[in-house]
């Protein structure tokens, strides 16, 4: 795993601390071992119990806990809060992590919060005015409080095999050795590794220009969804197999498979986004604090 710097990174005073909330999620799994390889001194919460390899990463203190419930970021030792959980659930942290010392916020929403607003599901609008409600929250919070804030709202997130977009192609192109296009695919997507959100977090740090700003993280090209699908078989060294379905049947399609999944995992607006543009200017955040994102390309986790 690659966790170097993209560009030489100023280092923190000796065993600055950083608070890093869902440390277990995909950004986390490259940002806790980059925090401590620059000298940051790290407590990761998550729920989650962390392998040995995790365990063993030098200045990192692991503490499984519930961040909301009480003393859930443990004891106080001031510093920077990294905040990789859920945007909705930092209004209710920032408190206590300030009376913990902390003067410095990073957190995380999604590109949905523009994506989903108008959308044909109740349940993908209601989510997006949770998170536009939630960075206004924050903001708020942190500026009563003398907290430096800068929230990120990545685009779609791969790197690791936990993401629900990219690494659910792979295994469907893995399982049939195909994979079926709406229409022409022709919607544009800018995929983001999740080791360059990680970097992004560590630059934005003490770059004062991003304090109390919001940026838009995209990947560092942007691809049509069939080329990015095209991508995803050349990095299982398949050959490409891509099936164009005409969009109404593959509405169809997906509307008698939603009968099976019940829990609302396969709905009609999926089809329809393959053939819409979703798409963000990462410039602000290039000139604020470095961030450089490489190009799609996948490989098999």
């Amino acid at each position: 795993m690659n966790i170097a710097p993209s560009k030489p990174h100023v280092g923190p005073p000796a065993n600055s601390p950083v608070l890093v909330t869902g440390a277990t999620s995909q950004i986390g799994r490259f940002l806790t071992p980059l925090l401590s390889s620059l000298g940051y001194s790290v407590r990761a919460v998550s729920r989650r119990r962390v392998n040995d390899s995790a365990s063993s990463i030098p200045n990192v203190e692991w503490v499984k806990a519930d961040i909301g419930e009480a003393n859930g970021l443990g004891e106080g030792r001031g510093g920077s809060l990294i905040h990789i959980a859920p945007l909705p659930l930092a209004p209710g942290i920032i408190g206590p992590a300030a009376d913990l010392g902390v003067k410095r916020l990073v957190a995380f929403g999604s590109t949905s919060v523009f994506s989903k607003m108008d959308s044909p599901l109740k349940a993908e609008r209601e989510a997006a005015k949770r998170l536009v409600e939630a960075e206004a929250s924050v903001r708020d919070k942190c500026e009563n409080l003398g907290v430096d804030w800068t929230i990120f709202r990545p685009t779609m997130i791969y790197g690791c095999g936990l993401d629900q977009n990219v690494t659910v192609i792979a295994k469907f192109i893995r399982r049939f050795g195909f994979f079926p296009l709406a229409g022409e695919g022709s919607g544009l997507r800018q995929p983001v590794h999740a080791h360059d959100l990680a970097l992004a977090c560590v630059e934005a740090l003490d770059a004062r220009a991003s304090f109390n700003r919001a940026y838009n993280l995209s990947g560092g090209e942007t691809i049509t969804y069939r080329d990015m699908v095209g991508k995803i078989f050349t990095g299982l060294g398949k050959k490409p197999r891509l099936i164009s379905i005409p969009l109404p049947l593959y509405r169809f399609a997906i509307r008698a498979a939603a009968v099976a999944t019940p829990n609302g995992s396969l709905t009609v607006e999926m089809a329809d986004r393959m053939n819409t543009d979703l798409c963000f200017d990462h410039a602000d955040a290039t000139r604020d604090f470095w961030f450089s994102p490489r190009c799609f390309t996948y490989q098999w986790m």
